[in-house]
């Protein structure tokens, strides 16, 4: 099995849209079209206009779609970088519905209200928005944003809370046989309930909450972000990763990262400050010194998880088993019981309220929140329409 992962490198004060990385394996399947539609539908009850962006990477050409489908690639670029054409595509007002065309590619799907969203260009690629970062020029615009690949595979659409939790909306699509899955609904008031648990939330989290001069809440930044922005603590995960780590001193964890083959197990033994893996054979298949916080909540650095068959699998269960507190006291990983996860008191509570105000449990909440098969992801081999809904608020 591998794994769908956003595939985003940093630039300047902005994220570089690259291809997408260690996407899942393509099903064979009827021949999957070089368009679907895409129906937006906006229950927010808000009255600003709302802006369309279909953004992404085709056969490693960066570019837009309109709203037929046609994939332009992006010309120019400067540095420093300069802005990039306007290719907002006018979106549904409250009550309403718009379809699109989405064509095969790997990106994003963003949508705004009231503002348009400031795209700048390099000549190796387009800067996206970074609201983590103080001076980036839609700190203060109402935005959030969908994730897909279509291909001949099919279509992979999925919410995404992994950067920030902004814009309540449900992704969903219709198979060829008429029937329709949708996943990313968050529970009525949801959305007041998840700030509202940040803000009262002992120890700094009320701080990943960004308010704007009107008084409007405009998102919560995901914990990794809020290290980065410095307005979250650095250490506050560092307590449970170094239980975590001493907990294997004396005992061994078992790592069995593939549903599919519960033969393949890889033994985890903690030595110094590093956690020694070994195969059935006994040879040392993967090392990892203790992470940060910031490497745990952004299964990044000392966690960073390769595209391949071993490495990359045990980081990405050690993230999903620290960021859920589960990987102290449960030494067969990955932990799939969700009553177990985030029972710490030193856990990613966001993660935590994230999950629990949405109507089905599932959710993007960190980047490999899809361990256990937690994530807000829906994918169909012969898509006929995929559908995004912006709900009330």
């Amino acid at each position: 099995m591998t794994v769908r992962r956003r595939g985003f490198a940093a630039f300047a004060a902005g994220v570089v849209l690259a291809l997408a990385a260690c996407l899942p394996a393509a099903v064979p399947a009827a021949a999957v079209p070089a368009t679907i539609p895409l129906v937006v539908k906006n229950d927010s009850g808000r009255s600003e206009p709302v802006y369309l962006y279909v953004l992404g990477s085709r056969a490693g050409t960066l570019g837009y779609a309109d709203a037929a489908g046609g994939f332009h690639p992006w010309t120019g670029g400067t540095i420093p970088p300069s802005p990039a054409p306007d290719v907002a595509i006018p979106g549904p007002a409250n009550g309403q519905s718009k379809t699109i065309q989405i064509p095969r590619l790997s990106g994003r799907i963003y949508f705004s209200f009231g503002q348009k969203i400031r795209f700048f260009l390099t000549p190796t690629g387009l800067v996206q928005p970074a609201p983590w970062n103080p001076s980036d020029p839609n700190r203060d615009i109402l935005f959030d944003w969908s994730e897909y690949t279509l291909d001949d595979g099919g279509l992979w659409l999925n919410s995404s809370q992994v950067d920030m939790f902004s814009v309540p909306h449900a992704v969903g699509v219709k198979s060829a046989s008429g029937a329709v899955r949708s996943t990313g609904r968050l529970v009525a008031g949801g959305r007041d309930r998840v700030l509202d648990a940040l803000q009262n939330q002992p120890g700094g989290w009320a701080g990943l909450v960004h308010r704007r001069a009107d008084g409007l809440r405009v998102r919560a930044l995901a914990p990794g972000k809020g290290i980065d922005a410095g307005v979250f603590g650095a250490n506050t995960l560092d307590s449970y990763i170094t239980r975590s780590w001493d907990a294997y001193r004396n005992a061994t964890l078992i790592v069995t990262p593939f549903a599919d083959r519960p033969g393949t197990r890889f033994h985890g033994r903690t030595h110094g400050d590093t956690m020694v893996f070994t195969d059935a054979s006994g040879a040392t298949v993967a090392s990892f010194a203790k992470p940060s916080s910031a490497d745990a909540f952004n299964c990044a650095g000392r966690l960073f998880a390769p595209n391949d068959q071993v490495v990359g699998p045990i980081a990405r269960t050690l993230c999903a088993g620290l960021n859920r507190s589960t990987l102290a006291t449960i030494p067969t990983q990955p932990s799939t019981d969700p009553g177990r996860f985030y029972q710490d008191a030193v856990t990613n509570h966001y993660a935590r309220v994230i999950h629990a105000n949405m109507a089905d449990g599932k959710a993007y909440a960190f980047p490999f929140d899809d361990v256990g098969g937690f994530e807000s992801l829906v994918h169909d081999a012969n898509p006929t329409t995929a559908y995004i809904t912006l709900d009330p608020f």
